[in-house]
């Protein structure tokens, strides 16, 4: 490769902007970076402070669409981020994971002939009811370079027909993880007074779960039903579906406000068990060894479950109270998901590509 390469990065939400943050470390050495912050999710949290934990600049665009229906967002974001394209003309649009933002992040890029690579490319739920699902499938089918984070993923995309641009580059997830660890050295204030591995650490913010109050109000009851004390960092999805429904937590749920990606690390590490609908958390959880309990009817992550260190309990109150009181598994944990320098080989894949 005879000159440095011009990518524009898509994010939208903050799981992305914590894969970006691994990427871009070693793209930035090496080529130039446009990171165009959609503004999907607006974050209070998402400031100048945000982003000095994860070492990466703020971003250089930010579109500022803000929360709409699908439709509406999406086609927001299509339109500004081509506006974006056609300025800065780059050689690789790069898109992360399976938001609203990856989508149209894709689609811009296709329609004005741009090579697309997706991180995260070949995840499936197997669930078109959820609007992640077909974000990632669109993404994928799209796509000019899939850059995957397991076998099972690059075997889902041979099914589908998808084998040309298909590389296995592992989890830039376990990259991110990796360097936050070296900086969550310091306890998670809001976990002082609880002692180390005696709390379960709850995340709910998928719609599927904030979006049904039958599904919530079960999720909750499996909570107050819970022997240990419970930390739960509110997304303010799921703090305005609890305030609908009138829950009032018991003595032993804290609902705290969000915290930065190594402070929630430091929790995940003091955690007995980890209950969560995200699906960075289900591998984070994994990767540091503690049990995890997913508020969800599936995962794309099937081999957390197949290895016995992740549960699928849906919003069940007694099975969320079953999971979370069952010992630590016997299973080992065998390296899923890479080594965690999956942004060196996403670089070097690339690279090779550009030619």
């Amino acid at each position: 490769m005879s000159k440095p390469l011009n990518i524009v990065a898509i994010v939208g939400a903050r799981p992305q902007f914590i894969k970006a943050a691994a990427v871009s470390r070693v793209l930035r050495a090496r080529h130039r970076e446009v990171l165009v912050h959609t503004g999907q999710h607006y974050d209070a949290n998402m400031s100048a402070v945000f982003f000095d934990e994860l070492g990466i600049p703020p971003p250089d665009v930010n579109l500022a669409v803000g929360s709409a229906n699908h439709g509406a967002q999406t086609g927001a974001m299509l339109a500004k981020i081509e506006a974006v394209l056609l300025a800065e003309r780059p050689d690789w649009v790069l898109v992360y994971g399976d938001t609203n933002s990856t989508l149209a992040g894709a689609l811009a890029a296709a329609k004005l002939r741009i090579p697309v690579a997706h991180v995260e490319a070949g995840l499936r739920s197997f669930n078109r009811a959820m609007p992640e699902e077909i974000n990632r499938v669109v993404t994928d089918h799209i796509s000019d370079l899939l850059l995957c984070p397991s076998e099972t993923a690059v075997n889902n995309l041979a099914r589908e027909g998808i084998t040309r641009g298909v590389v296995l580059i592992g989890d830039v997830m376990a990259d991110a993880l990796r360097l936050a660890v070296e900086r969550a050295d310091v306890a998670a204030p809001e976990a002082s007074g609880i002692q180390s591995g005696g709390y379960a650490l709850v995340t709910v913010h998928r719609a599927e779960n904030t979006d049904d109050p039958l599904r919530l109000r079960g999720i909750l009851t499996g909570l107050t039903m819970l022997d240990m004390p419970v930390i739960f960092p509110a997304h303010p999805r799921a703090r305005r579906a609890i305030a609908a429904l009138g829950w009032t937590p018991p003595a032993h749920v804290r609902l705290i406000e969000p915290v930065g990606y190594p402070g929630m690390v430091a929790l995940m590490r003091g955690a007995r068990t980890i209950l969560t609908d995200s699906g960075g958390v289900q591998k984070e959880a994994y990767w540091l060894g503690v049990p995890c309990v997913t508020l969800r009817d599936e995962t794309e992550w099937v081999e957390t479950v197949t290895h016995g260190w992740n549960i699928l309990v849906g919003a069940n109150p007694e099975r969320i109270v079953a999971a979370a009181r069952q010992p630590y598994p016997a299973t080992s944990r065998p390296p899923l998901y890479g080594d965690g320098y999956a942004a060196e080989r996403c670089v070097a894949a690339l690279e090779r590509a550009a030619g």
